[in-house]
Formats: structure tokens, sequence, C-alpha cells
């Protein structure tokens, strides 16, 4: 297993919407894992492939607390099938770091994708997991959190960011 190089914003890998898997092979079932190690590493709670740079349909997640065993799910070619509620609750990535703004999303979605076995699986879930699926998936289309943010905001963010970003360098 190796740790992947996690991209970051304004990359053109992460605009990009994603290629859909085809065959879920050794390659696929290795990148999962790396990306699995990688996300566990940063620490974060989901990791989209094109955040590392493979612009495919692959996420991985994992929201269990500190103190419960990891529940891993591995996702290929997912996709929601439905949504309900809205919820609005502050999110930060692994492909913007240092940044957090409140996001306005699905409170209950289902979800359909394929595991590494190439077996159907459909989830109803809500709280953190959901806004994950959501995150995740946004991902595969090319979205980031910021693009959900009204003009104002988006527009701080683009004036902001950079001087985070060289502050998150100088404490290297």
């Amino acid at each position: 297993m190796a740790l992947l190089r996690i991209y970051h914003y304004p990359e053109p890998v992460l605009s990009r919407k994603a290629e859909p898997v085809t065959n879920i092979t050794g390659a696929i079932r290795t990148l999962a894992r790396d990306m699995a190690e990688t996300m566990y590493a940063a620490p974060g709670v989901g990791l989209a492939a094109p955040q590392v740079g493979i612009s495919q349909r692959l996420i991985v997640l994992d929201c269990s607390r500190n103190d419960d065993p990891p529940r891993l799910i591995i996702a290929v070619n997912p996709e929601i099938v439905a949504s309900t509620g809205t919820v609005c609750e502050e999110e930060g990535c692994l492909s913007v770091p240092g940044y957090y703004s409140q996001v306005k999303r699905s409170a209950e979605v289902t979800v359909r994708f394929r595991d590494l076995d190439d077996t159907p699986v459909e989830i109803t879930t809500d709280g953190l997991l959901a806004i994950a699926f959501q995150h995740e998936i946004d991902h595969l289309d090319g979205i980031l959190f910021v693009d959900h943010l009204s003009a104002l905001k988006r527009g701080l963010f683009r004036k902001k960011y950079p001087k985070i970003l060289a502050q998150m360098e100088e404490q290297l």
C-alpha cells in the first residue's frame, strides 16, 4: 500500500467529470486500498479518486468515530438515487486544506454503487455519512464544496485562499 498525493484546488483534475469504472480490476482494488490509506493518514472521512489525480468514479469513506472500529465503505460508480430534507453543516476538504464553510445538503440520501466484488449495494443514510457521500460524489462530477457557496462567499474564498495556503506552507 502507498500514500497518494492529494491534489489541491485549483488543479484541473478536480473540476473534471470522472469516467465510470468499467471493470473492477486488480488496479482498481489497489487504488481503493491506497486511497483508504491516504484518507486515514490525512486524516479525513472521505476521498474521491479525482483528489488523487485519477479521473475515475471511485470513492472511499469512513465516518466512524475515533473510539469505534473502522467502517470503510468503498464505492465504485456511486450515484444518489433519492434524497430528502435539508441540513446545513460546516464542511472542509482534503483538496481545499485550511478552509471551512457551511454547506447546504440533503439530510438523507439513498446511494447505489458496486463494491470491490462487483456486488450491487444500496444504502440509505443520514448524518455525517449522508453528507460525506454527497461531498465525495460531487468530486466525481468536478464539483468542490466551495462551488456550493454563494457568489459573494466564493469570491471571498478565492481572495483568501492563496493566503491560507501560504500560511500553511510556512508552518511546514
